[in-house]
């Protein structure tokens, strides 16, 4: 197939890219770079059915293709507050360019949503069922709303035009290719533990997080958009459950650092929970991560070991 990826140079977008060109399609790369990197592609760059096209998703084009995977938009909390309104021009008028592209081009989209649709929230685990409970105007709301009304945008144009969309809400993912200043918990604790700096922990660290290895959400990314029973949204991610100074011990453990565990004040709005239903996954797409932990922070610190 030929197959659109929009934010395809980020961290989960090119770990896709590779994917999909490995089970044979041709791959249209499409990404701004604000938060990707075309390191991340430069080994694709060559493959005769890859092209990468620096384009801006906020600004309409079109393309023919049978699928639409749709990652385009800032995703760590300090490269999306860098220009909230950017953020959420990229998941109002980003997504509606590239459901204008389904539409015209008759192609599937799948969008990537997140866990962030659920706030804070008030049951544990989450359900796809759960509304969430999300401040509109808070520090994280360019992201979290944006990310609502994307989801909103995507079943009205199935509703009104018959697009075939299905809607993922992807989970705390990380792993190799990640940004060495992504800003999220994993990456922060490796890099500041392999530089033998102090762990900033927010809060006092008995927020939890659940983590999925990048390769298993891509994987479950790909059975959601090829699978017919349903459209979604469905969670993807790992129901595996530690807080956040669990996850700082097991990382000191395995890279053996002498760093010291700061705690900071907590950001406003930062969830208290975080971990997925994902009965619809098992039920519908017969997914459910496979990679540990621990196996899956090892070669993520091997990979932040050599930048």
């Amino acid at each position: 197939m030929k197959i659109l990826v929009t934010g395809g140079t980020g961290f989960i977008g090119n770990h896709l890219c590779r994917r999909l060109l490995s089970e044979g399609n041709s791959i249209i790369c499409l990404d701004n770079n604000f938060t990707g990197s075309l390191n991340n592609i430069k080994d694709l760059l060559d493959n005769p059915n890859f092209e990468f096209i620096s384009h801006n998703i906020i600004n309409p084009i079109y393309f023919e293709v049978d699928q639409i995977y749709h990652l385009a938009c800032p995703a760590s909390p300090p490269a999306y507050q860098i220009d909230p309104i950017f953020t959420v021009k990229t998941n109002v008028l980003g997504t509606m360019n590239a459901l204008e592209i389904a539409k015209k081009s008759k192609a599937r989209l799948l969008l990537t949503s997140t866990s962030e649709v659920y706030g804070d929230p008030h049951i544990s685990p989450q359900v796809e069922e759960y509304w969430g409970n999300v401040n509109p105007i808070g520090i994280r709301s360019c992201y979290d709303e944006g990310k609502r009304i994307a989801e909103t945008l995507t079943m009205e144009y199935n509703k009104m035009h018959n697009i075939e969309v299905r809607i993922a809400r992807i989970f705390n993912t990380y792993g190799p290719n990640m940004s060495k200043e992504d800003g999220r918990v994993v990456s922060n604790f490796i890099n500041q533990c392999l530089e033998n700096k102090d762990i900033t922990i927010y809060g006092d660290g008995s927020q939890t997080r659940s983590f999925s290895y990048v390769d298993d959400t891509v994987d479950g990314l790909i059975k959601l958009m090829n699978n017919s029973e349903t459209i979604g949204p469905i969670n993807i991610g790992n129901p595996h459950e530690i807080t956040v100074k669990e996850l700082a011990g097991i990382i000191t453990n395995i890279i053996k650092c002498n760093s010291k565990i700061v705690y900071m004040d907590l950001p406003s709005n930062d969830p208290m929970k975080r971990k997925p239903d994902i009965t619809k996954a098992k039920h519908f797409l017969n997914w459910e991560p496979i990679v540990d932990l621990t196996t899956g922070l090892e070669k993520t610190i091997k990979y932040f070991s050599k930048i």
